[in-house]
């Protein structure tokens, strides 16, 4: 749902000063203590970000995608690990049950997951499989009026702060396909889950993301998402066209910090007597990063109008996806060219975010998997 002009206005006024006056200035802190601090979660909660797309029913704000995509923008102006805190809760965490959960699974986990009382989760990744669903070898045996699920998951953002996981496993062992994948809600404190160590990643340091393992974890049946077995990789698919809208708008914002960091640089760094930014190759490479994240945010604005008005927008949301966070690389890699050596040592900002970004390449879907998913549409349509 859609919140009037007004009120989103105010909100994103909010969401700016607060990335502005509270999560910039302690970017440097996130990443020397590889976490965000407390203070700065629990003001994240008050604000409402961990109930941004829940709906109003359940405490949360409801918000519809472009909204969704607007706010995040601002968010992702900042340490990409501000926006992994709640983004799990509020995109693949919790929109499954959203979409396609029963009453009680939304009555019993969307108003924890609104206040960020619960942080949610979501374990489709394994050691031999991501993209490849025909490789999923979590599996879960029916015993009686429960399901005992064995495997792991691998990569799992939030793993170690989570309270409730949307699992992915195999429930019928003769399809080796998709619709042999059923999605539950399973409880972190339930015996025989247990999460590995954080990992030790490249960037997005103080997101944490580990290993989750299921040894004969007995989930009851209630706990199957929608309630119907063989339904879950339809779910993850109707949850992956929003996520994949929302790393999109993320790597805009992202792309925007950059350009208002490289744009700073060049005008106040002088060589040969003048600003860089008198240079044209420098012009260039502005100009170039500007006409890019442009066109990415008016991509990601469009596919998001569809998506509210009801349309299905999967290979919108794969182009945007697709072309939103190529575009950031881009800009990361120019900005440190601008800087030069400045670019690179951990006084600016712009290393972090140059590591940082290349994740968005792979996450809800890598680049590859976005332009299959492109080409198979282009090529089913003209058939």
């Amino acid at each position: 749902m859609a919140v009037d002009k007004e009120t989103l206005d105010q909100l994103l006024a909010v969401v700016r000063r607060f990335v502005d006056e509270r999560l910039i200035p302690a970017e440097r802190k996130v990443e020397e203590l590889n976490d965000i601090p407390e203070d700065i979660l629990s003001e994240m909660k008050e604000l409402g970000l961990f109930g941004l797309t829940i709906p109003e029913t359940y405490g949360g704000m409801g918000l519809g995608m472009e909204d969704e995509a607007r706010v995040i923008y601002e968010i992702g102006r900042a340490h990409g690990s501000y926006r992994s805190a709640f983004a799990t809760t509020i995109g693949i965490g919790s929109q499954g049950i959203v979409i396609d959960g029963t009453d009680a699974q939304k009555d019993r986990y969307l108003p924890l997951m609104a206040t960020g009382e619960m942080i949610g989760s979501f374990a489709l990744t394994e050691p031999g499989s991501g993209s490849d669903a025909a490789a999923l070898r979590t599996n879960a045996v029916k015993d009686g009026d429960h399901y005992v699920l064995n495997g792991s998951k691998r990569f799992i953002t939030n793993a170690p702060r989570a309270g409730v996981f949307t699992v992915m496993a195999r429930t019928d062992p003769d399809n080796k396909g998709a619709g042999g994948i059923t999605a539950f809600a399973v409880d972190a404190d339930l015996e025989g889950l247990s999460v590995g160590k954080p990992d030790s990643k490249l960037g997005h340091h103080g997101t944490l993301t580990a290993d989750v393992n299921f040894d004969n974890v007995r989930v009851p049946a209630e706990a199957i998402i929608g309630g119907v077995p063989g339904m879950g990789f339809k779910t993850a698919m109707k949850v992956l066209d929003r996520g994949r809208l929302h790393i999109a708008a993320a790597a805009c914002g992202a792309a925007d910090r950059l350009i208002e960091e490289c744009l700073r640089y060049a005008m106040e760094r002088e060589q040969f007597g003048k600003p860089i930014a008198e240079f044209q190759l420098v012009q260039a490479m502005l100009a170039d990063s500007r006409t890019e994240a442009y066109a990415a945010w008016c991509m990601v604005l469009d596919a998001a109008k569809r998506r509210d008005a009801g349309e299905r927008v999967t290979v919108e949301s794969s182009c945007a996806k697709y072309f939103a966070t190529e575009m950031v690389g881009r800009v990361a890699d120019r900005a440190v060219q601008i800087f030069g050596g400045a670019g690179y040592i951990v006084d600016y900002p712009i290393e972090r975010f140059y590591r940082d970004v290349r994740l968005y390449r792979i996450y809800e879907g890598t680049s590859q998997i976005q332009q299959l998913i492109i080409a198979r549409d282009m090529i089913k349509n003209a058939s």
